[in-house]
């Protein structure tokens, strides 16, 4: 997206790119012509899914954390890092992966910018139904943390009462559970179109250094 009104980037600086991050720093140039620098962490963005069963059980993953040094209660989720994949295919694609499980039918349930004041990290988080089992998808092999990982069923309305117990705290599962609690208590009605503009998205691959900018 375009800088807002007249905030403008002026200058900016690379320290650093990984696997899954990158780090630089912008000069940003306000209205007012004063100008301050921020240290962004540029992220290829994620999707996540809310998938619910007929009987109103939601699907929970678990895994080990290294950030926060412990297990957590997710959604299925992963990154967009497969070139040119839609965000639904992706979703398709990690709910297959993570639980062996399809969905007949597929929403948007929300949009998150998780860190804005430092980062360009989006979530989209879609709501699955009519789930049934998947095959395996081909070449895909667990490794690492997710060796260990659990896969689990709880009704929505308990995975909610956990997220106000403060013992799901993973950000796009407690939105997205208090979405789908929210979205559930009005019929499903109003819920987006799987091709709806994501306009947050930062792409489906790390930012090129440009050594240009500078």
């Amino acid at each position: 997206m375009s800088d807002a009104g007249e905030y403008r980037v002026t200058g900016t600086e690379w320290f650093f790119r990984g696997k899954i991050i990158s780090l630089h720093r912008d000069t940003l140039t306000m209205p007012d012509g004063s100008t301050a620098d921020r240290e962004i962490v540029d992220h290829q963005g994620a999707v996540a899914v809310v998938a619910i069963d007929a009987d109103d059980h939601v699907v929970l993953v678990n895994q080990y954390r290294l950030a926060v040094r412990r297990r957590l209660d997710e959604l299925p989720a992963g990154l967009l890092d497969v070139t040119d994949e839609s965000a639904l295919s992706a979703a398709q694609r990690e709910l297959a992966e993570e639980a062996s499980l399809q969905a007949g039918r597929w929403d948007v349930l929300l949009d998150l910018v998780t860190s804005p004041g430092f980062s360009n990290e989006a979530i989209r988080v879609f709501l699955a139904r009519e789930l049934s089992h998947a095959a395996d998808p081909g070449g895909f092999v667990r490794e690492h943390e997710e060796v260990a990982m659990t896969v689990t069923r709880v009704p929505l309305t308990e995975a909610v009462a956990r997220v106000r117990a403060g013992e799901i705290t993973n950000a796009a599962a407690v939105a997205g559970l208090l979405a789908a609690e929210v979205a559930r208590s009005h019929g499903w009605a109003g819920l987006r179109p799987t091709d709806i503009a994501w306009p947050d998205r930062p792409g489906a691959a790390p930012l090129a250094l440009d050594p240009g900018r500078r």
